[in-house]
């Protein structure tokens, strides 16, 4: 069995498409073909389904992924270990919500970027149950979480803390300067929030569902950059992590509702597989992110 199949085979599972891992590995689409057409006659089976120009991996090709990517990591590791190259180099696959990507990305690549100049990093941004799916089959190296907190025997969380929420509207907002707000003061107010059961928007609406509350937000997006700004900007209300709105609280824009009757424990937890393969490029960025804020 080719090694370079089964990167092929990795790239044509990630991105759904021979087209893009051939514009991606630099081949033609047919090289692609070819090589997953060998992958298929060697090991006597159909990995991926074609259907009207679209593909999807068949059973045996779902179960395969994981096994190429164990097979790419032992082959990376063995030429980590050949090499006496002082200078850290790889590529590192991240997987986070759409606000600790934003953070990440603003806040920190280009410092770790000029630290670690040839580490070649991919950021995904997903809802927890599919990093744990992406984790549990070797699809990411390490996941970032916003949610309830997470812990599983077969996970190795390399950092985590308890992460401040609030609710939050415009400073001309009728509840800016009221004290002791019950949620439901605010329930009928206009909504924006993130979507529907994801990461902290789950929790939140299950603890809503214990008081047997409900919203029905006016907008549901993913992009909280979107939603502060449209907050700036209307008499809406939401509710969001404090690394999202500090900014536009300490600049007089935003500020945080005084809603004393709804406690929602939320974590940011920084997690790899316990059979995950450690390798320079990963564990500089573990550590990179531990030396920081963590975000925020």
């Amino acid at each position: 069995m080719e090694l370079r199949n089964l990167i092929t085979f990795i790239h044509v599972a990630e991105l759904g498409s021979f087209t893009k891992a051939a514009e991606q590995l630099g081949y033609s689409q047919s090289t692609i073909s070819f090589q997953i057409k060998q992958l298929e006659d060697e090991l006597n089976c159909l990995l991926f389904e074609r259907i009207n120009h679209t593909i999807s991996l068949t059973e045996r090709g779902r179960e395969l992924v994981s096994y190429a990517h164990q097979v790419r990591a032992l082959t990376d590791e063995f030429k980590e270990n050949l090499t006496n190259e002082n200078e850290c180099r790889g590529n590192i696959h991240i997987v986070t919500p759409d606000s600790i990507c934003e953070a990440l990305i603003h806040n920190y690549y280009i410092a770790f970027h000029n630290k670690y100049p040839s580490i070649s990093v991919k950021f995904t941004t997903a809802d927890t149950s599919v990093m744990c799916d992406m984790l549990d089959h070797n699809e990411a190296d390490i996941i970032i979480t916003l949610d309830s907190h997470t812990y599983r025997n077969d996970y190795i969380i390399a950092k985590e803390e308890p992460l401040s929420m609030n609710f939050v509207a415009n400073v001309s907002s009728k509840f800016a300067k009221k004290k002791n707000l019950s949620i439901k003061d605010i329930i009928s107010e206009p909504f924006i929030l993130t979507e529907y059961g994801q990461g902290y928007r789950r929790v939140f609406d299950r603890e809503l569902a214990k008081k047997s509350l409900s919203i029905t937000p006016v907008l549901e997006i993913g992009r909280t950059d979107i939603i502060t700004s449209l907050l700036t900007q209307s008499d809406m209300i939401s509710f969001l992590p404090d690394f999202v709105t500090k900014a536009y609280v300490d600049k007089g824009e935003l500020c945080y509702l005084d809603v004393k009757d709804l406690k929602i424990d939320i974590w940011k937890q920084l997690i790899y597989h316990k059979n995950k393969w450690l390798s320079k490029s990963l564990k500089s960025f573990i550590d990179f992110i531990k030396e920081t804020e963590f975000t925020n």
